[in-house]
Parts: C-alpha cells; structure tokens; sequence
C-alpha cells in the first residue's frame, strides 16, 4: 500500500520506520526543513518531503492522490484535522487516521473532519490505568470513527455472571460481539465453545447505545 505520513516527530519516523520494515511504500511529509534532513539521515530508503502538510498544492506534489491510507501524526491537533479533511475531501483517500495530542480535542476527529480513525495517546494511557484498578467495569478502549462503534474492555470478576458461561450462551445485546479475550496475558481464539473465567479480559466490539446493556452480561447490576 501506498502511505503518507504527516509529522517527523518521533511517532510518525517510528511509524515510518516500522510500515517500511512491513514492505510498504511510504512517504513522509515534515514541514522543518532541519527535521527532514535528520529524518533523511535516520532512514535512508524513506521517501521524506518538505512541505506544508496542510496546503492542497503540497499534498499534490506529494503524491496524495495515488495514497492508500493517511495518517496525521503530528504534535498538533489542528494541523491532524485539517489534513485529515483534506485528505478526504479533495483526495478522496480511503483511510484516514489521525493522532489526538489532547484527549479534550478528542471527540472533533469524527468523519465530518474525514477521520475514519483516531488514536488518542492520553486517552489509551488512562484506559491502561483504569484496566489495572477497575474489575467489573467497561473500559473504553477506541472508538471506531467510520463504522460509530467503540472497542471496550471488560475484566470479569468473581460474581460476574458470565464466568463458567460460553460466548455461544452469552447474551450480549444486539449490536455487540466479542472480539477477543486474554486471559493470564494470553490471547484466546474467542469460539464459540469458550468459557469465561474469572479475570478473563474480554475485549467486546459494540455501538454506543449497547455499551450500557453490557451490565447484567458480563458485570452484575
């Protein structure tokens, strides 16, 4: 796949560096000049451009129309959202995903700013903390911009009534499905013949308007 990142801060050369080692073609757009010669002299085979990331005639020039996936991974919010829309709007890019710096900036990367996926560091990191104390509570892990779906985590306690219970006999609400479960930092292949255990981190794909009805399936009223 074609892949043009915005930002040569150390998020997106380490993004860089990591979608080159999985072969693919990957542009890197930094608007300081001093910062794309050192990114240049870091990895050699990456295709480093200086430029405005938000400026329609820089993203030409970059190439922007022939690419695959976006991602806006630079230190500031604003620039992430302009050049997510843009690249939607007067690309037509496929996938765009953009990095949130604030957790408050969070809920403007949607798909009206051409979004179809935000990763918000400040907010992964809380949900990391809240996994470590909260058992028995629906932690958010992502939300799926494109499809209005959430990626939420739940620690299952002693009483909760799913543990000695199969995915095929849980009756989670519709719109929810369990996409993964880890238990004593292993992942298990969530079939349907799988019985949850007490402290079995089960990760759960589901719309907002089912999150709530998680209580009374995997966590007790």
């Amino acid at each position: 796949m074609k892949i043009v990142i915005a930002g040569g801060g150390s998020v997106g050369v380490a993004i860089a560096r990591d979608l080159l080692e999985r072969h693919h073609d990957v542009t890197l757009l930094e608007q300081r000049t001093d910062v794309a010669d050192k990114v240049r002299g870091q990895i050699p085979n990456l295709n480093v451009v200086t430029c405005d990331a938000c400026e329609v005639s820089s993203l030409e020039r970059a190439g922007m129309r022939s690419a695959d996936v976006v991602i806006a991974a630079t230190g500031d919010d604003e620039d992430n959202l302009v050049l997510s829309w843009l690249s939607k709007q007067e690309f037509a890019v496929p996938r765009v995903i953009a990095r949130v710096n604030n957790s408050r900036n969070q809920w403007l990367f949607d798909e009206s700013w051409g979004v179809d996926m935000h990763v918000s560091t400040p907010a992964l990191i809380t949900s990391l903390v809240d996994e470590v104390v909260e058992v028995g509570s629906v932690i958010n892990l992502m939300d799926l911009g494109s499809s209005h779906t959430k990626l939420v985590e739940v620690t299952l306690a002693t009483d909760s009534p799913a543990v000695g219970v199969t995915i095929e006999d849980l009756h989670l609400p519709d719109g929810a499905r369990v996409v993964a479960v880890v238990r004593e930092d292993q992942p298990l292949n969530p079939n349907a013949s799988l019985k949850f255990m007490e402290g079995d981190h089960v990760v759960i794909m589901a719309r907002p308007d089912s999150v709530e009805s998680l209580n009374g399936t995997l966590i007790k009223e």
